[in-house]
């Protein structure tokens, strides 16, 4: 006990025929919150909460909804929060002109949306949610939870810009710690898929302080912050950052025993290795990864590793663009039943775009390449950009230089607009060397520049004597 209390005066609670009958019945939600509240209001972590009873993970799903504790353990922790479990279990007031009919009906309807969406058919959930009567006369959870599936359910339908209004009205009006530091995980996503990586990490921060203020980290939804948030500062740049939290996000899923959760660190740790240039060490992950997903429920996310593990291939020292396409193809038809995303199909065209180039399908690599640019480089800036980098690579393998040129700049550019400094570096370094290959030695020496430039360093290089004809257009 803490601060030398006693249970002794709340131990009849227990026995009351009334308390263990709320106790079976009380929404779990209301009582999550009540919960959360005495802690706060107590000035307890979870962890101090939980004393030597029950878990702290078992706290964060009791005031995240998830669970329901018996009446003996609700008892217990009532006493150490300085309430009684008369006060946690009370009725509910404002449910009292509630239908019950509507509400058990609307649940119901929440509940097959939400599997819908755990399965991949985000079509089916949005559905669904059409469907609820979802108006003043049920509690307010009820509404808020609906309101969070509708938002996840339009981001896996699209268009993005729906979903991120739709998440930014749950961070606004919601109060459950759990749906809250989902809508903050989502939206990280979109940015980062959008390109945005300072908004993605501005967002992943935000939910950082949710977890500490709920003491979630080490569960389920705290590891899948780390990861979230460390695939965003990969993306803006900080690779070695984003290595060291997805390293402590595998020894966090292996403490927590969650097969999904260890086969999302596996999966992100897969992805960073891959860019810091570690290919024979992220191949191992993403097979791991696999294969604890395989067991699973989650189709999109098997679908989306999947794709990974592909491009994974691809970036082999020699590439495997022939089992890359085995692992690609599976993955495409897995999206297809599952209801992926936009980004998440054309991330896979444009990688069976990149297999046929290095198997000189040419024609074939341009038409997939030219799809997916013209499909996705609105939601998607950094996808767009991918497919005009293979493009010019594909128009250098045939000899068209100009048109070469014309691509890397349009990346150039996209990528610039998005402040993804490295890439734009990458990009005029590999301009720089195709133009050097064909003799355009002034123009070389330009691109280099500028490859310095955008990594920040302080270079001297001749200028040229001519004006750049090619990198004018």
């Amino acid at each position: 006990m803490l601060d030398g209390m006693s249970a002794e005066p709340h131990l009849a609670d227990a026995q009351d025929p009334a308390l263990r009958v709320a106790a079976k019945n009380i929404d779990a939600a209301l009582l999550g919150r009540r919960i959360r509240h005495a802690r706060q209001r107590s000035g307890l972590t979870q962890g101090q909460a939980a004393g030597e009873d029950m878990s702290t993970a078992y706290i964060s799903r009791i005031e995240a909804g998830q669970r329901r504790p018996g009446i003996h353990l609700l008892v217990r922790l009532a006493t150490r929060l300085g309430t009684t479990a008369g006060e946690l279990l009370a009725p509910d007031e404002s449910a009292a002109c509630v239908d019950p009919e509507l509400v058990a009906r609307a649940t119901l309807e929440l509940d097959y949306a939400e599997l819908s969406l755990r399965t991949g058919d985000a079509h089916a959930a949005l559905a669904r949610l059409k469907s609820i009567e979802i108006d003043g006369d049920v509690p307010v959870d009820v509404r808020r939870r609906a309101s969070y599936l509708h938002a996840l359910a339009l981001e896996g339908t699209g268009p993005v810009d729906r979903a991120v209004l739709a998440l930014e009205d749950v961070l606004a009006h919601d109060d459950d710690p759990t749906r809250l530091l989902r809508a903050c995980m989502v939206l990280c996503r979109i940015h980062r898929d959008a390109g945005d990586y300072a908004r993605a990490v501005e967002i992943g921060d935000r939910a950082a302080t949710l977890v500490d203020q709920g003491a979630l980290r080490g569960t389920p939804e705290g590891l899948q912050l780390v990861l979230t948030v460390a695939s965003a500062y990969h993306e803006r740049g900080d690779v070695d950052h984003a290595a060291r939290l997805c390293l402590r996000a595998v020894d966090d899923a292996d403490e927590l025993g969650s097969p999904r959760a260890l086969a999302s660190a596996y999966w992100n740790s897969s992805i960073i290795e891959m860019e810091r240039g570690h290919v024979e060490e992220a191949l191992p992950m993403a097979r791991k990864a696999i294969a604890l997903l395989e067991v699973g429920e989650d189709a999109r996310s098997q679908a989306r590793l999947r794709s990974q593990l592909g491009i994974l291939l691809l970036r082999q020292n020699p590439p495997q663009p022939e089992d890359a396409l085995v692992h690609l193809r599976s993955a495409e038809q897995e999206m297809a039943w599952s209801h992926a995303t936009s980004v998440d199909l054309h991330r896979n065209m444009l990688g069976m775009a990149r297999a046929r180039y290095l198997l000189g399908d040419l024609d074939v690599a341009r038409g997939m390449a030219e799809e997916c640019r013209d499909q996705i480089a609105d939601d998607s800036p950094l996808l767009g950009a991918e497919a005009e980098v293979l493009l010019g690579r594909i128009a250098t393998a045939e000899s068209r230089v100009d048109d070469a040129v014309s691509q890397f700049r349009s990346a150039i550019t996209r990528l610039s607009m998005i402040g993804s400094d490295r890439g734009v570096a990458e990009l005029w370094f590999e301009l720089g060397s195709l133009l050097q290959e064909h003799g355009l030695v002034q123009e070389a020496i330009d691109a280099f520049r500028r490859a310095a430039v955008s990594t920040g360093v302080g270079v001297r290089v001749p200028q040229p004597q001519t004006s750049s004809a090619l990198l004018s257009r």
